[in-house]
């Protein structure tokens, strides 16, 4: 006999009672099956629902920040063996939610005041909002701010099972206010950068130049260990994967990159170095964390002398992507190289593009044309 209480999560078989939710589909990826099933181990009706909320709330949490995953997380065993890896590194994340919470929730006290759940009302919302703007924040900030704030109600209302609708849903706001659009680096620019780089020919300059011909986030490069320096098929590459200091940004962020131009160069510069330290850039990592705001905030410091205002190190990124449209590079090897998401289901087939195809990608913008000094 089976029966079904869709709504608290639940079923019961043989007198069991048991946890049943299915996997939001573009989340769908992460997953070895489509729905998360197994036994709350209890007979009761009142444990089961308790047990299902307190699992359901964990699951949303994990849901919305997509790189956070506790030790208990329900359905643990069920995930893809790549993001299982990624939960070895969850303090890290774990920290970042935390202050991420702390900050939000610390924001909507200073603004509406310290309030029972059931007190917060859809002026509290529109007010918070306001509140936010006011500060200077952009409309990205403010939606992060809001989405943490929306995640610890909607997690204490399931956690209590209160029947309150969240105030801070679906409130109006406009995502792109203030939101400074980064420009790519000119192409002269980026050579001009890369010159820049072998004649200093130091750490910082091989950040920097590691990242120019490979599009990589400043954070994937600051991380780098020596080791993550491998030869594929004869190709000097570079492995983009999580570590303890330093997560990724995404599921698709991990990759292996062939390494050409600049960055071919600052790979080797690194591995002629001494083997003091397991760290690429050791300035950088302390063992447990990247200070990647540390190498954002000298790296666009130096690059804004050579190349003047409006241009981060990120902008090499947005420039990556514009270097392989100009060469009419697939989207797919684009994707892969950067680490985006390829939308579409046939995406999630296979294993990908080769090193040697990526390689003729990558050469043909280091060698095209309108990139020549």
């Amino acid at each position: 006999m089976l029966a079904t209480k869709s709504n608290s999560h639940t079923f019961q078989k043989d007198g069991i009672w048991y946890f049943s939710r299915r996997v939001p589909a573009d989340l769908r990826r992460h997953y070895r099956t489509g729905r998360i099933a197994y036994s709350l181990r209890t007979k009761s009706v009142r444990d089961a629902r308790v047990r299902a909320m307190s699992d359901a709330a964990k699951l949303d949490r994990h849901w919305h920040i997509l790189r956070i995953s506790s030790d208990d997380l329900p359905g643990k065993h069920l995930l893809n063996d790549a993001v299982q890896e990624s939960a070895a590194v969850s303090s890290i994340d774990d920290h970042s939610f935390k202050a991420a919470v702390r900050r939000s929730c610390g924001y909507l006290i200073d603004c509406c005041g310290l309030k029972d759940l059931d007190d917060y009302v859809r002026s509290d919302a529109t007010k918070f909002r306001d509140y936010l703007f006011a500060k200077g924040l952009n409309g990205a900030s403010v939606a992060r701010i809001f989405g943490t704030v929306r995640a610890v109600i909607n997690l204490a209302l399931s956690e209590f099972g209160l029947a309150i609708v969240n105030p801070f849903s679906n409130v109006y706001f406009d995502h792109s206010a203030g939101v400074k659009k980064r420009h790519p680096v000119k192409p002269e620019d980026i050579k001009k950068v890369q010159a820049e780089c072998y004649r200093a020919d130091d750490e910082k300059r091989w950040l920097i130049a590691l990242i120019a011909d490979t599009g990589m986030r400043l954070a994937e490069g600051a991380g780098l260990l020596r080791s993550d320096f491998i030869e594929q098929d004869g190709i000097l590459c570079v492995n983009i994967r999580s570590h303890p200091w330093r997560s990724l940004k995404t599921a698709s962020s991990t990759r292996v990159i062939p390494l050409v131009g600049s960055a071919k160069w600052a790979a080797e510069r690194i591995l002629a170095q001494p083997a003091d330290s397991k760290f690429a850039f050791p300035n950088y990592n302390d063992g447990q964390r990247t200070n990647a705001n540390s190498a954002s905030a000298a790296l666009n410091k130096w690059l804004k002398t050579k190349i003047g205002q409006g241009y981060t190190i990120h902008s090499f990124r947005h420039s990556m992507r514009d270097r392989l449209r100009a060469v009419e590079c697939p989207s797919d090897i684009i994707d892969q190289i950067g680490g985006w998401l390829t939308q579409g289901v046939g995406a999630s087939y296979g294993l990908g593009h080769n090193h040697g195809t990526l390689t003729r990608w990558l050469v043909a913008i280091v060698e095209a044309p309108n990139l020549e000094a």
